[in-house]
């Protein structure tokens, strides 16, 4: 039997919306395993568009903001895709960065606290009907632990592979091992038979993360310390264009894909057999923009 496919992050970006939902339902006719829509360019707008377009993919946020709608807004709209979907919608929240803040112009309390009070309170919403799964979006192990506890899934971004069993050693065993709770890692890619292009092309993808302490913080906790102070003692001297040369390649190879087609399903083994149960692909082409990066993709898992 062969391996099942990942699944795909799309956002549905200025000018290309509808064929953004095309794309999902031809996804949707490949087998892929799920169709999840980070914060960008609205998500809970595109999940309502594929609970009305699309007829058995699984699809959700990854992520959205907590603190981005009202507690009812969220619970009314999250109840409504649920519902219309027939329970294939997922309710991807999370924290975000601190430039999403101020462009939100909120300012957000500690994570674990505010991500528990979130939960405990959509859960107590009534009168909207039936909710959906929560998936939490995590990269240090107490949050790790948070989602094992509360949700119904985890999401990881851009974490290293060789790291990943010492995360999910943060969920109780029964979640773990539990098919019906959801662990994905949202997994830049890039697919080219030029491997050092590719490269590059995650390199900048990954360098704009590089600058936020969150993520340093999860990279240093994973073993890359030397990488991080470096990058950390060069955005203090206002060196911010040294930043991607500290990003190596043993780095990018652990948390991203790239390379010709055999490579990326191989990688996406390996991140299976870590544990990982729903690799989650975010294309980038090194020869045009996302529309050309899911043909790619389409083409290597086809």
């Amino acid at each position: 039997m062969s391996e099942p496919l990942p699944a795909l992050c799309l956002i549905a970006m200025p000018g290309r919306r509808r064929r953004t939902i095309e794309l999902s339902q031809e996804a949707e006719r490949r087998g892929f395993a799920g169709i999840y829509v980070p914060s960008p360019m609205g998500a809970m707008s595109m999940c309502e568009a594929l609970s009305w377009q699309t007829e058995k993919i699984p699809f959700g946020t990854a992520i959205a903001p907590i603190y981005q709608r009202t507690m009812v807004d969220f619970a009314q709209s999250a109840a409504m895709m649920h519902e219309v979907s027939g329970g294939r919608f997922r309710l991807g929240i999370g924290i975000a960065h601190g430039p999403s803040h101020v462009r939100m112009g909120v300012t957000p309390g500690k994570p674990l606290a505010d991500t528990r009070a979130f939960i405990e309170k959509l859960r107590a919403q009534d009168g909207f009907g039936p909710l959906p799964p929560i998936f939490v979006a995590a990269l240090r192990k107490k949050m790790v632990a948070l989602s094992g506890e509360l949700a119904d899934g985890v999401i990881f971004a851009n974490v290293c592979l060789s790291h990943i069993p010492q995360s999910l050693a943060a969920l109780p065993e029964g979640r773990r091992n539990d098919p019906g709770f959801f662990i994905g890692n949202m997994l830049p890619t890039c697919i080219s038979d030029d491997v050092a292009a590719a490269r590059e092309v995650n390199r900048r993808t990954l360098t704009n993360y590089a600058f936020l302490p969150n993520y340093r913080n999860y990279w240093r906790e994973a073993g890359y310390i030397e990488e991080m102070d470096a990058i950390e003692k060069a955005i203090a001297e206002g060196r911010r264009d040294d930043v991607p040369k500290y990003l190596t390649d043993k780095w990018l190879a652990e948390t991203t894909l790239f390379g010709p087609a055999a490579k990326v399903r191989e990688g996406v083994s390996a991140w299976r057999a870590a544990g990982v149960h729903t690799p989650i692909l975010v294309p980038s082409s090194a020869a045009g923009n996302q529309l050309k990066a899911i043909d790619e993709v389409f083409a290597a898992f086809g």
